[in-house]
This record gives C-alpha cells, sequence and structure tokens, in this order.
C-alpha cells in the first residue's frame, strides 16, 4: 500500500494547520496559510485537504476546485464550430500542491484523480464542457 493510498481528502476545516503547510513554492504555501479559507467563506473556491486520518490536522497535500467560464477565443477553431457563441462551462483546478516532505510519492497524482472524480461526479447536474488546470510548473 502506498503513502497516498492512506490518506483522506476532505473540504477545508478548522482542525486542519495550515500554518506548517510548506510545498516548497510560497505563492502555493501562502495561499494555504492566509487565503483559502477566505476564498471557501466567500464561495470563491472549495479547497480539499488530504490527511493521514490518524493525524488529521497534518496537511499533505491540498488542491483548490472551483467554475469557470472559457472565452471562445481560447479554444481550437476545429471545436468552436461545434459550440454555441457564448463562453462554455468548466472546471477549474486553480492551486495543486504536495507538502515537501510528502514530494515524490503519489499524493499529487492522488489529488488530481480525486478533484476529476469529484467534478464527474457533479457533471451530470451541472454542465462541464472542460477541466482546466492552472499550472505553475
Amino acid at each position: 500500500m502506498t503513502v497516498a493510498n492512506q490518506l483522506t481528502i476532505q473540504p477545508l476545516q478548522n482542525v486542519h494547520d495550515r500554518a506548517s503547510f510548506q510545498c516548497g513554492l510560497e505563492a502555493l504555501d501562502n495561499y494555504i496559510k492566509r487565503q483559502a479559507k477566505q476564498d471557501v467563506k466567500r464561495r470563491i473556491s472549495r479547497v480539499f485537504i488530504a490527511t493521514f486520518p490518524a493525524n488529521p490536522a497534518n496537511i499533505m497535500g491540498y488542491y483548490t476546485l472551483s467554475a469557470l467560464a472559457i472565452d471562445l477565443a481560447h479554444l481550437p477553431k476545429h471545436l468552436i464550430k461545434k459550440l454555441p457563441k457564448h463562453p462554455i462551462p468548466a472546471a477549474l483546478i486553480g492551486r495543486l500542491a504536495v507538502h515537501h516532505n510528502a514530494q515524490g510519492q503519489g499524493i499529487g497524482k492522488m489529488l488530481l484523480v480525486n478533484a476529476i472524480k469529484r467534478t464527474l461526479a457533479i457533471s451530470d447536474d451541472l454542465a462541464i464542457y472542460a477541466m482546466v488546470v492552472d499550472a505553475i510548473n
């Protein structure tokens, strides 16, 4: 069993120790420490946290999920012909980070798969044409 298989993923909660999270990229570290809780409260994005069940406060990784409208100008011409002439609904993985002590153990892949599954689960009730990943690196 891999380390990633032992983790649970749940929405951001007060029990999660955001202050001690470090992935090595200042923008992602600062987001979880200073902005994530506000974004959830304002309904800007949802933040999902990977933790070990035995230590739920310790954040091993996280990702954000939100809605997005894609302007047709950003799509390939062969797709535009088949679409209505207004922005297209999509899901956005805006941030994805793994704690520096857990990098290289499959946690990032697990978070990505979870985001895709979560999006597919609501796609029967909410139209989602595409999934966009806003990657830093």
